[in-house]
């Protein structure tokens, strides 16, 4: 090439567009939030709702199981109880007069009480029609029945050596609310079959033993001499070393009644509360189902808001492509949009649905237990349903072109 040639001008490299930090991202997104709030606050409010209701659901259940269980431990896993059952004939059976002394004789046992089935009405006077029985049973009962039972007398006193043997009555709590006694009063009675009983205590109720709870209570000696009762035990209540439940309860009905152990039954209630525990789950199925419904219709709304605001900025999209915003910016922007008002619906929605868990649970006298799960799952789930709502109305928006997008300014 000549000394004199010209030499052709070079072009100019493009500068690479400047990547926007994430703290720049959020604040240009939160403005279109913060412009348009009450369309943003609904459109929240499913996803508050729905987030909401999966933390409290998961929330109420585990309080719920956790309140149960200490109730349950608190009683004692060891209880057993052994009971009557039927003949081959379809009748019912009678336990043993011997039974009760048999099963104390089993090593691991460490305490035993029975009670029995004392034919009669209960009134609070003989004036109250007789229809009127207020679905109350007489019973007999020995007096280490608190102890094996692990039941506590709210008022008053127990059955002793000497009121076993008199017209002296312990009331269940039930027993106690329906005949509208509420406090032990000296010289208070009640009608017992015809005959007035002196109550002298109120037991307290039992989460184990709920049988005990509408039952007026009287000592064996007393329920013979008075109420002609035949002295045989229907209900025989077991305190086993908690290490040795399982050995007890397979031997105890051989040992209640060997002639006929088909004749007894034999259950742990400790099991059937833990059943009752664990089957309360079976419904949060549906309750998340709701749920998940409410997340459902949280993310439409989502998505509409996004669409709209897309519609809506459509100046706003070419002005920034023309003052040099790449696709991906615009796209981040409607995306975090999306996901930010999301995450505001969600935020919301765990602190409801806590302090629902926590109101409730207060109430019922729980432990209140929030699962990681549950604040952690209900974040999560508002976030994807922020990204996928948010996701096609972005991607649309990174789509317009300046020139078109500035034809509608």
């Amino acid at each position: 090439m000549g000394a004199g040639a010209e030499t052709l001008p070079t072009t100019a490299a493009r500068p690479a567009p400047v990547r926007l930090r994430p703290g720049d991202l959020a604040r240009v997104a939160s403005v279109g939030l913060r412009t348009r709030r009450t369309r943003a606050a609904l459109s929240a409010l499913g996803i508050a709702i729905g987030v909401a209701a999966i933390v409290a659901v998961l929330g109420l259940s585990s309080s719920s199981q956790a309140g149960l269980l200490a109730e349950i431990e608190r009683l004692g896993t060891n209880l057993l109880i052994v009971t009557n059952g039927q003949g081959f004939t379809g009748k019912t059976a009678e336990l043993p007069l011997q039974a009760p002394a048999m099963i104390s004789r089993i090593y691991p046992v460490e305490h035993v009480a029975e009670t029995g089935k004392v034919s009669g009405a209960v009134y609070r006077s003989p004036l109250i029609p007789a229809v009127e029985t207020n679905a109350l049973e007489i019973v007999a009962a020995s007096l280490n029945l608190p102890q094996a039972a692990n039941i506590e007398v709210t008022q008053g006193s127990y059955l002793n050596a000497a009121t076993e043997h008199e017209p002296v009555a312990v009331l269940g709590p039930a027993a106690a609310q329906r005949l509208g006694i509420d406090h032990i009063y000296p010289g208070e009675r009640i009608w017992l079959d015809d005959q007035w009983f002196y109550p002298v205590g109120i037991l307290n109720a039992s989460t184990l033993t709920p049988e005990l709870e509408s039952v007026v209570i009287v000592g064996f000696p007393a329920a013979k001499r008075y109420l002609g009762f035949n002295g045989h035990p229907n209900t025989i209540y077991v305190r086993a070393q908690t290490s040795q439940v399982a050995a007890v309860q397979s031997v105890l009905a051989d040992t209640a009644n060997p002639e006929a152990p088909n004749e007894v039954n034999v259950s742990l209630p400790s099991q059937t509360l833990v059943a009752r525990a664990d089957a309360q789950s079976a419904l949060n199925g549906l309750f998340l189902g709701l749920g998940a419904v409410a997340l459902l219709i949280g993310a439409v709304g989502v998505a509409n808001i996004m669409v709209i605001s897309v519609l809506e900025r459509r100046s706003e999209i070419g002005l920034r492509r023309a003052l040099g915003a790449t696709r991906s910016q615009i796209r981040g922007q409607f995306l975090a949009e999306a996901i930010l008002l999301s995450l505001a619906g969600g935020a919301v929605g765990i602190a409801a649905g806590i302090a629902a868990t926590a109101v409730y649970a207060a109430t019922k006298h729980w432990a209140i237990v929030i699962p990681t799960l549950a604040w952690a799952g209900g974040l999560g789930a508002a976030l994807l349903i922020g990204a996928l709502a948010g996701l096609l109305p972005a991607i649309r928006a990174a789509r317009l072109s300046p020139t078109e997008a500035l034809r509608t300014v």
